[in-house]
This record gives C-alpha cells, structure tokens and sequence, in this order.
C-alpha cells in the first residue's frame, strides 16, 4: 500500500506591520518546506520573507556570481555561494546576501550537517546587489550587520544609481560612483569584479 502525503499550499499576504517572530529551528524547518521562497530571520527572531527580483537583477546576480565563482575555481582559496545560500550570523539572524565567500579553512572546520543547513558562521565576503523591491536604507542595515558578525569585505551595488558602497573592518564606508571594476584587495587576492556587464 502506498501512502501520499499531500501538502496544500496558500497564499499569504502578510501587511509590513505586522512582525512574525521565530526562533532559529522553526526557521530552519520553515525553510526547507518552503525551498521556492527566499527567506531570512532577523537577530531578533523576525521573519523577512523577500519577493523575487526582476529578470534584469536576476541577470546582473548571476554575472557577480559567476565571476567570483571563476576566480575562486582558479585560486581554490575558499568556497563562493549564491544568492540561495543562508548562513547563521553570530548574532542570531539568518541572511542570505546576493553573493558569498568564506575562506577554505573556515569552511573546512564546519561539520558536514552544519554544512548541509544554515553554515553558523558570516562569510568573509558579501555582496548585496541592490533591486527594485530594495530600499538603500534597509540594504545599508544588513550590510553593517554583516561587518559587526566578522565580515572582512562588503559590497553594496546599487546599479540603478551606478553607485557601490564598500564596507571594510574598522573603516568607514566608501562610496564609489560609476566605478567599471572592484578589486577584492586582500581578502580576494586579485579578484577583479568587472562592472560594466552589471551596468548595463
């Protein structure tokens, strides 16, 4: 006898005001029932459930994506993500920025199931690349959140503005207008992100 699990699903429509709080484990289990949604958890237990982005920012993602996942091919230093990976910060939020890195030896010392979930850990490099449903405001929040939990490198693209924030441990923040490239300095030993395919 076969038995069959159905599992309807629904449409929620949940108002900006209104705050769901989970902890990490319902999130964990949220998550892997709902693999098509993009979803993070705030530090304080808040549910952040993301639209899709547009067509052009799924494009310009995949270009950011696919030149750090060259480099990182040719200089094996480390394990680049994508735009679905989440990862547990240290503070207690769940985040999954556009484009990720962590170095080989970080990655190495995780376990094979904390591999397999949420990896407890910031990465070292983080990109948000910023879409139409994004406000720079709250893109700013995640990415300093980011730095407090360990990450050595960050970049915030805003391509409608053709503007990168850059965010580096103990610096301030520096903006770039129209830049063609970024370089990945010491953290990506000579990883060059060539801009102009994001802009246009």
């Amino acid at each position: 006898m076969v038995t069959t699990n159905l599992i309807q699903t629904i449409a929620v429509n949940i108002p900006k005001e209104i705050n769901l709080k989970i902890t990490h484990e319902q999130f964990v289990e949220l998550a892997l029932v709902n693999r098509d949604l993009q979803l993070e958890r705030t530090a304080k237990g808040e549910l952040i459930v993301m639209a899709p982005t547009g067509s052009d920012t799924g494009r310009q993602n995949l270009g950011i994506e696919a030149q750090l996942w060259l480099w990182n091919r040719q200089t094996k230093l480390g394990e680049a993500f994508n735009s679905s990976t989440g990862f547990h910060l240290p503070n207690g939020s769940s985040r999954s920025p556009d484009a990720a890195w962590v170095k080989q030896e970080r990655w190495d010392s995780l376990t094979r199931e904390q591999k397999e979930t949420f990896a407890p850990l910031c990465p070292d490099f983080v990109v948000e690349l910023r879409s139409k449903n994004d406000t720079i405001s709250e893109l700013q929040k995640k990415m300093k959140e980011y730095q407090a939990n360990g990450a050595r490198l960050g970049w915030l693209i805003d391509s409608k503005n053709r503007q990168v924030e850059i965010y580096r441990q103990n610096r301030d923040v520096e903006i770039l207008e129209n830049p063609n490239s970024l370089s990945g300095e010491d953290v990506l030993p000579g990883f060059v992100l060539d801009l102009t395919e994001v802009w246009d």
